[in-house]
């Protein structure tokens, strides 16, 4: 029997390498910010409104299933998707005890021009029992930006007020009163710098004017309830319930009463400092006190800035600046927009800032391991 040949031109595992960045067909539109992002202020609004980050997931999409790897990384310049050079050594690339070819997180760049359509995604038991996935679908947004849309500031849907039912939700759906949907959830005005954990089973909607970053487990199951998008785009049933049926996909929400101010205090995420030097600093917007299934961290470096060894892969993003991230003898130069993946035997490294300007960037790891730190 003929042995599998890994894929040529896989990237070294001791040194961090750069992927694309692919754009993901979304039912709302959105996405210019993410031109300006890149440099291209001239871009328009349309229905690719998010930039999948290191992503091995492709996205699933009613009619365009002939786009198989629709959302997913490659390396730079190349055909090579990130989930296939993982397959080829998940333990030589991830760190070890890593026996699948998966980050176990996706990250997101987010920017919304309406706001998209009230959903859910299913916590972990509901992935198990209704999809056969090992994966939910909690995820965590961090605002970077936003603007006011129609005279309205930016904001997001999150949980139900206490008086909605199963049978209240389900006839809302029934009717397709979206006006009374938004209304029976609990609605907050955002800005830059805001952090909210979305578990599985959390209804949610983020409002227009929105641009944040988005960090998940690597799903795309999205449950909605609103058959048509704010700008009149007509969802596909199965883009509603994901194959499970109408009935079944109410399995996904949670029902339990919560007062606005619970679900304030507690998915509302204070950042926690972690680390200041005279090159830099690290802040935790999001670590495994909260959530054991990922954590994000932003960076700004001024100087240069010492990245430990650890003992997994972590994933950086360029939102500022430019810099080199080295180790010994090797350098990789740094511009806004980068992805970079970082592998676990990478070791010891340090981020330099190469402007006047800071270089800031996303710093972020998949579940947390049995010696990560909180």
């Amino acid at each position: 029997m003929e042995q599998a040949r890994e894929p040529a031109g896989l990237p070294a595992k001791d040194f961090p390498f750069l992927l694309d960045n692919p754009r993901a067909w979304r039912t709302y539109l959105g996405g210019r910010g993410l031109d300006e992002l890149h440099g291209n202020p001239g871009g328009e609004n349309g229905h690719f409104p998010e930039e999948w980050v290191l992503s091995t997931v492709a996205a699933r999409n009613a009619g365009r299933e002939e786009f198989a790897e629709e959302g997913m990384g490659h390396l730079r310049g190349s055909s090579l998707t990130l989930k296939s050079i993982l397959e080829a050594d998940p333990e030589g690339y991830l760190g070890r005890g890593h026996a699948e070819p998966s980050l176990g997180v996706l990250v997101k760049l987010i920017d919304s021009a309406e706001r998209l359509t009230v959903q859910v995604h299913p916590d972990k038991p509901a992935a198990l029992r209704l999809f056969g996935s090992p994966y939910g679908k909690t995820e965590c947004w961090h605002i970077l930006g936003g603007q006011a849309v129609g005279g309205q500031e930016p904001c997001i849907y999150l949980g139900f007020k206490p008086e909605v039912t199963r049978p209240v939700w389900e006839e809302l759906f029934r009717r397709q009163d979206i006006p009374g949907m938004l209304a029976a959830m609990q609605r907050y005005p955002v800005r830059p710098g805001d952090t909210i954990l979305i578990e599985g089973g959390m209804p949610h909607a983020i409002g227009a004017g929105c641009f944040l970053v988005e960090i998940q487990e690597p799903t795309d199951y999205t449950i909605r309830v609103e058959r048509t998008t704010p700008s009149g785009f007509a969802v596909a049933d199965s883009m509603c319930h994901q194959g499970l049926g109408f009935e079944r996909m109410f399995d996904c929400f949670h029902y339990e009463p919560m007062a606005r101010e619970e679900i304030s205090r507690r998915w509302f995420i204070r950042p926690q400092p972690l680390q200041s030097t005279p090159g830099g600093r690290i802040t935790r917007l999001i670590g495994y006190g909260s959530t054991p299934l990922f954590c994000l961290d932003e960076l700004l470096v001024t100087g240069k800035l010492a990245l430990p060894a650890g003992e997994d892969f972590y994933g950086l993003y360029v939102l500022e600046g430019s810099g080199r991230l080295a180790a010994g003898e090797k350098a990789l130069a740094l511009h806004k927009t980068d992805q970079v993946f970082v592998p676990w035997q990478a070791g010891s490294l340090t981020l330099e800032c190469t402007e006047s300007a800071p270089l800031r960037l996303l710093r972020f790891y998949g579940p947390r391991r049995p010696n990560s730190a909180a």
